[in-house]
Protein backbone atom coordinates (compact mmCIF):
# COMPACT_ATOMS: atom_id res chain seq x y z
CA UNK A 1 0.00 0.00 0.00
CA UNK A 2 1.26 3.63 -0.83
CA UNK A 3 1.20 6.47 1.26
CA UNK A 4 1.93 10.19 0.78
CA UNK A 5 2.56 13.21 2.86
CA UNK A 6 -0.08 15.57 2.56
CA UNK A 7 2.32 17.72 0.41
CA UNK A 8 3.33 14.77 -1.90
CA UNK A 9 -0.55 13.79 -2.30
CA UNK A 10 -1.18 17.47 -3.26
CA UNK A 11 1.88 17.36 -5.98
CA UNK A 12 0.88 14.05 -7.21
CA UNK A 13 -2.70 15.28 -7.93
CA UNK A 14 -1.95 18.49 -8.65
CA UNK A 15 -4.18 19.96 -12.11
CA UNK A 16 -1.67 20.28 -14.76
CA UNK A 17 -1.69 23.16 -17.34
CA UNK A 18 -1.00 21.50 -20.71
CA UNK A 19 -1.71 24.86 -22.71
CA UNK A 20 -3.95 22.47 -25.07
CA UNK A 21 -6.39 25.25 -25.75
CA UNK A 22 -10.01 25.25 -25.23
CA UNK A 23 -10.76 22.21 -24.44
CA UNK A 24 -8.29 20.08 -22.32
CA UNK A 25 -8.54 16.67 -20.47
CA UNK A 26 -7.09 17.17 -17.27
CA UNK A 27 -7.43 13.14 -16.92
CA UNK A 28 -8.94 11.15 -18.48
CA UNK A 29 -11.89 11.56 -16.77
CA UNK A 30 -12.06 15.53 -15.89
CA UNK A 31 -12.34 18.59 -18.39
CA UNK A 32 -10.77 21.68 -17.86
CA UNK A 33 -12.32 24.63 -20.06
CA UNK A 34 -10.28 27.54 -20.53
CA UNK A 35 -13.04 30.16 -20.42
CA UNK A 36 -11.87 33.87 -21.72
CA UNK A 37 -7.92 32.49 -22.60
CA UNK A 38 -7.46 29.88 -24.93
CA UNK A 39 -11.05 29.90 -26.40
CA UNK A 40 -13.97 31.73 -26.17
CA UNK A 41 -15.81 33.15 -23.46
CA UNK A 42 -18.93 30.86 -23.28
CA UNK A 43 -19.80 27.10 -23.26
CA UNK A 44 -22.59 24.89 -22.82
CA UNK A 45 -22.09 22.27 -20.59
CA UNK A 46 -24.11 18.96 -19.29
CA UNK A 47 -26.05 20.31 -16.18
CA UNK A 48 -24.36 19.48 -12.68
CA UNK A 49 -21.10 18.46 -14.53
CA UNK A 50 -19.27 21.51 -12.99
CA UNK A 51 -17.06 19.59 -9.92
CA UNK A 52 -14.52 22.72 -9.76
CA UNK A 53 -13.41 26.26 -11.10
CA UNK A 54 -11.12 29.37 -11.10
CA UNK A 55 -11.76 32.73 -11.84
CA UNK A 56 -15.04 35.12 -12.43
CA UNK A 57 -17.65 32.58 -13.97
CA UNK A 58 -21.11 32.08 -13.79
CA UNK A 59 -23.57 29.90 -14.67
CA UNK A 60 -27.04 30.45 -16.55
CA UNK A 61 -29.71 27.70 -17.12
CA UNK A 62 -30.53 27.32 -20.64
CA UNK A 63 -33.51 29.98 -21.14
CA UNK A 64 -36.67 28.57 -21.29
CA UNK A 65 -38.04 30.51 -24.52
CA UNK A 66 -33.80 30.77 -25.70
CA UNK A 67 -33.77 28.95 -28.79
CA UNK A 68 -37.53 28.20 -29.55
CA UNK A 69 -40.87 26.99 -28.57
CA UNK A 70 -40.11 23.81 -30.48
CA UNK A 71 -36.74 23.18 -28.44
CA UNK A 72 -38.93 24.08 -25.13
CA UNK A 73 -41.21 21.33 -25.97
CA UNK A 74 -38.94 18.44 -26.83
CA UNK A 75 -36.42 19.50 -23.70
CA UNK A 76 -39.73 18.88 -21.26
CA UNK A 77 -40.18 15.67 -23.03
CA UNK A 78 -37.07 14.41 -22.87
CA UNK A 79 -36.30 15.61 -19.28
CA UNK A 80 -33.65 16.20 -17.30
CA UNK A 81 -31.13 14.59 -19.05
CA UNK A 82 -31.40 17.34 -22.02
CA UNK A 83 -30.77 20.32 -19.67
CA UNK A 84 -27.82 22.44 -20.78
CA UNK A 85 -26.50 25.45 -18.43
CA UNK A 86 -24.21 28.45 -20.11
CA UNK A 87 -21.10 28.45 -18.26
CA UNK A 88 -19.31 31.96 -19.47
CA UNK A 89 -16.75 34.39 -17.70
CA UNK A 90 -12.84 33.97 -17.70
CA UNK A 91 -11.14 31.11 -15.81
CA UNK A 92 -10.82 27.66 -15.94
CA UNK A 93 -13.54 25.31 -15.58
CA UNK A 94 -13.75 21.56 -14.33
CA UNK A 95 -16.03 19.39 -15.74
CA UNK A 96 -16.76 15.68 -15.24
CA UNK A 97 -19.99 13.00 -15.09
CA UNK A 98 -20.10 10.41 -13.02
CA UNK A 99 -16.43 9.38 -13.45
CA UNK A 100 -16.81 8.56 -16.77
CA UNK A 101 -14.22 8.33 -19.66
CA UNK A 102 -14.05 11.45 -21.70
CA UNK A 103 -13.29 12.27 -25.44
CA UNK A 104 -12.96 15.81 -27.54
CA UNK A 105 -13.80 15.93 -30.87
CA UNK A 106 -12.79 18.59 -33.45
CA UNK A 107 -16.13 19.35 -35.33
CA UNK A 108 -14.71 20.75 -39.22
CA UNK A 109 -18.02 21.26 -40.52
CA UNK A 110 -19.36 17.91 -39.41
CA UNK A 111 -22.33 16.58 -38.18
CA UNK A 112 -22.80 14.28 -35.23
CA UNK A 113 -25.72 13.33 -33.11
CA UNK A 114 -24.64 12.17 -29.50
CA UNK A 115 -27.10 10.21 -26.67
CA UNK A 116 -28.08 13.19 -24.19
CA UNK A 117 -26.52 11.14 -21.51
CA UNK A 118 -23.32 11.40 -22.91
CA UNK A 119 -22.63 14.93 -24.11
CA UNK A 120 -20.71 16.69 -21.79
CA UNK A 121 -20.47 19.97 -22.94
CA UNK A 122 -19.65 21.60 -26.56
CA UNK A 123 -18.46 25.20 -27.82
CA UNK A 124 -20.97 28.14 -28.48
CA UNK A 125 -21.28 28.99 -31.62
CA UNK A 126 -21.97 24.78 -32.76
CA UNK A 127 -25.93 24.26 -33.73
CA UNK A 128 -27.52 21.98 -31.92
CA UNK A 129 -30.69 20.10 -31.78
CA UNK A 130 -32.84 17.78 -29.52
CA UNK A 131 -34.18 14.83 -31.59
CA UNK A 132 -36.32 12.89 -29.88
CA UNK A 133 -36.56 8.74 -30.84
CA UNK A 134 -40.20 8.11 -31.89
CA UNK A 135 -40.16 4.42 -32.47
CA UNK A 136 -41.57 2.52 -28.96
CA UNK A 137 -38.35 0.32 -29.13
CA UNK A 138 -36.37 3.24 -29.29
CA UNK A 139 -38.29 5.12 -25.90
CA UNK A 140 -38.34 2.00 -24.11
CA UNK A 141 -34.98 0.28 -24.82
CA UNK A 142 -32.72 3.47 -24.14
CA UNK A 143 -31.86 6.49 -24.61
CA UNK A 144 -35.23 8.76 -25.33
CA UNK A 145 -33.18 11.66 -26.38
CA UNK A 146 -30.42 13.04 -28.41
CA UNK A 147 -28.38 15.85 -29.45
CA UNK A 148 -27.40 17.18 -32.71
CA UNK A 149 -24.30 18.76 -33.29
CA UNK A 150 -23.46 21.13 -35.91
CA UNK A 151 -20.47 23.40 -37.29
CA UNK A 152 -17.15 24.06 -36.79
CA UNK A 153 -15.96 23.69 -33.28
CA UNK A 154 -15.13 21.31 -30.17
CA UNK A 155 -17.39 18.77 -28.54
CA UNK A 156 -16.92 16.42 -25.29
CA UNK A 157 -18.48 13.44 -25.21
CA UNK A 158 -18.49 10.95 -22.24
CA UNK A 159 -18.61 6.78 -22.27
CA UNK A 160 -18.03 4.02 -19.07
CA UNK A 161 -14.27 3.04 -20.39
CA UNK A 162 -12.69 2.63 -23.49
CA UNK A 163 -15.44 3.25 -26.56
CA UNK A 164 -15.41 1.58 -29.83
CA UNK A 165 -16.07 3.30 -33.25
CA UNK A 166 -17.66 1.30 -36.21
CA UNK A 167 -17.48 2.27 -39.78
CA UNK A 168 -20.71 2.06 -41.57
CA UNK A 169 -20.91 1.69 -45.24
CA UNK A 170 -24.38 0.97 -47.22
CA UNK A 171 -22.76 -2.80 -47.87
CA UNK A 172 -21.91 -3.03 -44.04
CA UNK A 173 -24.64 -1.92 -41.78
CA UNK A 174 -24.27 -2.54 -37.97
CA UNK A 175 -26.56 -3.05 -35.38
CA UNK A 176 -26.14 -1.66 -31.70
CA UNK A 177 -27.52 -1.94 -28.17
CA UNK A 178 -29.59 1.37 -28.00
CA UNK A 179 -28.34 1.49 -24.04
CA UNK A 180 -24.78 0.80 -25.59
CA UNK A 181 -24.72 3.74 -28.28
CA UNK A 182 -22.87 6.88 -27.77
CA UNK A 183 -22.71 9.02 -30.75
CA UNK A 184 -23.02 8.48 -34.59
CA UNK A 185 -22.60 10.55 -37.74
CA UNK A 186 -24.97 13.07 -38.65
CA UNK A 187 -25.20 11.93 -41.72
CA UNK A 188 -26.92 8.76 -40.84
CA UNK A 189 -30.38 8.25 -39.71
CA UNK A 190 -31.06 4.88 -37.75
CA UNK A 191 -33.63 1.95 -38.07
CA UNK A 192 -35.23 0.10 -35.26
CA UNK A 193 -35.37 -3.57 -35.52
CA UNK A 194 -37.55 -5.43 -32.59
CA UNK A 195 -37.71 -9.00 -32.08
CA UNK A 196 -40.81 -9.84 -30.87
CA UNK A 197 -39.77 -13.25 -28.94
CA UNK A 198 -36.62 -11.71 -27.33
CA UNK A 199 -38.58 -9.08 -26.18
CA UNK A 200 -41.02 -11.29 -24.34
CA UNK A 201 -38.26 -13.43 -23.05
CA UNK A 202 -35.65 -10.65 -21.99
CA UNK A 203 -37.73 -7.66 -20.96
CA UNK A 204 -38.38 -4.21 -22.96
CA UNK A 205 -34.80 -3.16 -21.72
CA UNK A 206 -32.56 -5.52 -23.73
CA UNK A 207 -30.49 -4.70 -26.49
CA UNK A 208 -30.86 -8.22 -27.59
CA UNK A 209 -34.59 -7.63 -28.26
CA UNK A 210 -34.52 -4.20 -29.70
CA UNK A 211 -31.11 -3.02 -31.89
CA UNK A 212 -30.40 0.09 -33.59
CA UNK A 213 -29.04 -0.06 -37.15
CA UNK A 214 -26.51 2.10 -38.92
CA UNK A 215 -26.47 1.44 -43.14
CA UNK A 216 -24.82 4.76 -44.91
CA UNK A 217 -21.45 6.36 -45.13
CA UNK A 218 -20.49 6.91 -41.61
CA UNK A 219 -19.48 5.43 -37.74
CA UNK A 220 -21.01 4.84 -34.68
CA UNK A 221 -19.77 4.96 -31.11
CA UNK A 222 -20.46 2.45 -28.63
CA UNK A 223 -19.51 1.86 -24.99
CA UNK A 224 -18.93 -1.17 -23.40
CA UNK A 225 -21.68 -0.60 -20.88
CA UNK A 226 -25.60 -0.70 -21.35
CA UNK A 227 -27.05 2.63 -20.06
CA UNK A 228 -30.40 3.03 -19.48
CA UNK A 229 -32.29 6.19 -19.41
CA UNK A 230 -34.87 7.55 -16.60
CA UNK A 231 -37.22 6.72 -18.91
CA UNK A 232 -36.64 3.46 -19.65
CA UNK A 233 -36.10 2.94 -15.78
CA UNK A 234 -39.09 4.18 -14.64
CA UNK A 235 -40.95 2.67 -17.84
CA UNK A 236 -39.75 -1.49 -17.25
Amino acid sequence: MQRYSIEEFVERSAEKDLSEGFFELESERILEVNLGNAGGGLVWTKMGSMIAYRGDVDFVREGILEHGVGKLLKRGLSGEGARLTKAQGRGKLYLADEGKKITVLQLENDAIVVNGSDLLAFEDGLGWDIKIMKKLSAMVAGGLFNVRLEGTGLVAITSHYDPIAFRVTAEDPVFTDPNATVAWSGSLTPEFKTNLQLKSFFGRGSGESFQMKFRGEGFVVVQPFEERSLQSESSS
